[in-house]
């Protein structure tokens, strides 16, 4: 039966940053796209292989809202994504308190053809 040795604290720091490391990657942002669009305003639809999220501004008094971004996900990523927003709110409302839900526009039609969405 082999001994199993351990490592010293600062050796196995050392193996965890370098993990770390490995695993990281570069992410080029553009000045355009740093600029960010605003949106007030989320259309989600899906089919069998994707969610298409719409990001959409609506002003007041006006009736049609133009979207500004698309973004299309398969099944799997719009998991990710949901559990690392959760995980996101979770940690902003433990530094900033509870965000209060938004009362729901009734003007708004979360049906555009495709399967029901939601916002």
């Amino acid at each position: 039966m082999l001994k199993q040795q351990t490592l010293p604290a600062f050796l196995t720091s050392i193996i965890m940053a370098e993990q770390k490391t490995k695993n990281q990657m570069s992410i080029e942002l553009s000045e355009e796209v740093a600029e960010g669009i605003y949106s007030n305003l989320a259309i989600i639809t899906h089919s069998h292989s994707e969610f298409i999220i719409d990001y959409a501004k609506l002003m007041p008094g006006v009736q049609k809202a133009k979207v500004k971004s698309r973004i299309i996900l398969t099944p799997e990523h719009a998991k990710r994504l949901f559990k690392a927003l959760a995980d996101n709110l979770k940690k902003y409302e433990s530094v900033y308190g509870p965000i209060k839900d938004a009362p729901a526009h009734e003007n708004i039609p979360f049906n555009l053809g495709g399967p029901t969405a939601e916002a």
